[in-house]
């Protein structure tokens, strides 16, 4: 994987050649497990800014390695040439920005990553504790009860 040098991330930020960075899934290309980041360049920019989007997602897994299909394509021509941000997926940022974050191109840096972890209801929770714990405690009295009777017969029994 080739990593632009700082040098050269802050020449291409500062002449305004990027237009576009795209984060690719990983195990796209044969031999290549690794995730893959396309930069669009561009000598011919009219606005300061560069485009961020977040392909990653975008895959179909097959046996051992992971395909672009056309829709995904498309998807990701469709983001490239509107330009228009999309939560969680693209965004245009100013070249300004780029320079203040030490001219990083990760694309994670600018698109956030959608939350995916499940949404817990805390009342709803500790109302199905409350209702766990009196019936545990009911437990408890009924076994406290049967060993109570067991013993009772133990004592019973070896007395006659």
């Amino acid at each position: 994987m080739v990593v632009p040098s700082r040098k050269s991330r802050q020449y291409l930020i500062d002449n305004n050649y990027v237009e576009t960075v795209i984060s690719l899934a990983p195990n796209l290309f044969f031999g290549t497990t690794i995730a893959v980041t396309i930069l669009v360049l561009s000598k011919s920019k009219t606005d300061n800014t560069t485009q961020f989007i977040d392909a990653s997602a975008l895959f179909k897994k097959e046996t051992n390695t992971n395909t672009l299909t056309d829709a995904h394509i498309e998807q990701i021509m469709q983001l490239f040439d509107s330009k228009e941000d999309a939560e969680y997926v693209a965004i245009s940022v100013d070249n300004s920005a780029i320079a203040e974050n030490d001219y990083n191109l990760s694309v994670s840096s600018y698109v956030e990553a959608k939350d995916t972890r499940e949404v817990i209801d805390i009342t709803e929770l500790n109302a199905e504790l409350k209702t766990t714990v009196a019936k545990i405690s009911q437990l408890r009295v009924a076994i406290d009860s049967i060993v109570a009777e067991i013993e009772g017969a133990k004592v019973a029994g070896g007395e006659a």
